[in-house]
């Protein structure tokens, strides 16, 4: 899973469980916005009712906050890369032996972003998550 917390994303972290109560490991940005990665079970409550505990971190924070669901394993794969670059979509994702290519078609701009941020980003996420390579066809 992530290798390293800077003290930033420590500092999330902490302000996290004391807003939603919910304990989690998993912090990174993609996009602008801080994601975080909650076990299924606790997702309702770290997002709270009506999103009110998301509202309040993000007025703290004055970022965009969002909330995924922690991967198992190689199988949620498609899942959790969709839920981090909603509301962009992707045709399909195709799992090969070290490599991870998603099919953007006309999203495929948006998927890697300005002088490839975005690209760069999700390729940090999916290699400290997965331990593969990402790519955009």
């Amino acid at each position: 899973m992530v290798n390293t917390i800077n003290m930033q994303d420590m500092r999330h972290l902490n302000l996290f469980e004391k807003i939603m109560h919910v304990r989690t490991r998993f912090c990174f940005k993609y996009n602008e916005t801080i994601v975080f990665c909650v076990p299924k079970t606790l997702m309702a409550k770290a997002i709270g009712e009506r999103g009110k505990n998301i509202k309040k971190m993000s007025g703290i924070l004055n970022k965009k906050i969002k909330v995924v669901v922690v991967p198992k394993g190689i199988n949620d794969v498609e899942i959790f890369i969709k839920a981090v670059v909603s509301p962009v979509t992707f045709k399909n994702i195709e799992i090969k032996d070290n490599e991870i290519m998603v099919a953007g078609g006309s999203n495929k701009a948006a998927l890697i972003g300005r002088n490839k941020r975005r690209l760069l980003e999700m390729q940090r996420i999916v290699k400290d998550f997965f331990g593969k390579e990402f790519r955009v066809v």
